[in-house]
């Protein structure tokens, strides 16, 4: 398996997953949408495009060349439309005459993310699931960004989906966005994720929410992630990402953050001299950059480290195309567990 920048040619590929995805609201179902994507995406990668402009947009794809899952990165968001999210904070009331206090969350619109960049786009073929596909697919861009962190932001985020019912629909957003936007969820996530959020702007009030004005089930689902955005909280949060505060305006889903310098990927990359030897058993899985941009490949395997060195099969040199003596950057896959302290 390899992750790698989109082609043009993966537009049937592209199409078949992101009919399959559903809820990927920033990927568009349409062929001549989803077309302009990937060709601004091959210019983003050329180095064609400002950073408020990039879009990083990678695929996984097999030995046989099958595209399997899609994943992207912005280089900044909110420098050409505004990026909006609410802020969770404490608004504190008091009265000394009657002893009463109160503490009640509120919600402030704000667009602090601003000239930051955003994982987005994650999707992967349910039945290819398994294994260390999604890791490979998430945490692939976390190498890349470590490769070539000039052309990012301070700062990563990631904007999970939050819950929704069987039928789709926001308990939040029916408490909330409803009122002002005179539409129903879907229509204005997929407005949104198109990119048109200036419609926020105009209609979303500028008051701060106080969050026991909702319904009871809106406020339950402030800050919660969906079930199937449960297993990419996990690896990320693994890698250094926290939710501080922030949701989604439409369906309060968390909006995860880590300081690009902070990221586990990042901090502990290493440049290494590449080795081909027959493979180790007893090797940890490692993910491997061939510190290309336009020619960018990321995969994972088991690999040995002696030294400056990182010794693979030779399969994978072929897979990252390149030669013994080539320089690589390389992670262990898994964060390294912490040893237990004997009493």
């Amino acid at each position: 398996m390899i992750v790698r920048p989109v082609q043009v040619t993966d537009l049937p590929a592209l199409l078949a997953l992101v009919r399959q995805a559903g809820r990927l609201t920033s990927l568009p179902t349409s062929e001549e949408r989803l077309n302009h994507r990937l060709r601004w995406a091959q210019r983003t990668f050329a180095e064609q495009v400002e950073r408020a402009d990039a879009d990083y947009l990678f695929v996984l794809e097999d030995d046989d060349r099958q595209v399997l899952g899609v994943s992207a990165l912005t280089g900044a968001v909110g420098l050409r439309e505004p990026w909006y999210n609410y802020r969770v904070g404490l608004t504190v009331s008091s009265s000394a005459d009657l002893g009463i206090e109160r503490h009640i969350p509120t919600l402030f619109l704000n667009n602090e993310m601003t000239g930051q960049s955003e994982l987005r786009s994650l999707f992967l073929r349910p039945d290819k699931r398994q294994g260390s596909h999604g890791r490979l697919l998430s945490l692939g861009r976390l190498l890349f960004v470590a490769e070539f962190a000039h052309l990012f932001g301070d700062k990563l985020i990631a904007e999970l989906p939050g819950r929704t019912d069987e039928q789709g629909c926001s308990a939040f957003w029916d408490s909330v966005g409803r009122h002002f936007f005179k539409m129903d969820f879907n229509h204005a996530n997929h407005l949104s994720g198109l990119g048109n959020k200036s419609f926020i702007a105009e209609l979303m009030p500028r008051q701060p929410l106080y969050a026991c004005l909702l319904t009871e089930q809106a406020q339950a689902v402030i800050g919660k992630p969906h079930p199937k955005a449960e297993q990419a909280l996990k690896i990320l949060s693994a890698e250094g990402f926290a939710h501080k505060g922030y949701i989604d305006i439409f369906d309060a889903g968390p909006v995860i953050e880590a300081p690009v310098s902070s990221i586990r990927i990042v901090r502990d990359s290493q440049l290494l001299e590449l080795a081909i030897a027959p493979p180790d058993d007893q090797a940890p899985v490692w993910l491997i950059h061939n510190r290309r941009l336009e020619n960018c490949r990321i995969t994972a395997t088991a690999a040995r480290q002696v030294g400056d060195r990182l010794i693979v099969d030779r399969f994978t040199a072929k897979r990252l195309q390149l030669q013994p003596g080539d320089l690589v950057r390389a992670v262990p896959l898994h964060p390294r567990q912490p040893q237990a302290v004997a009493a």
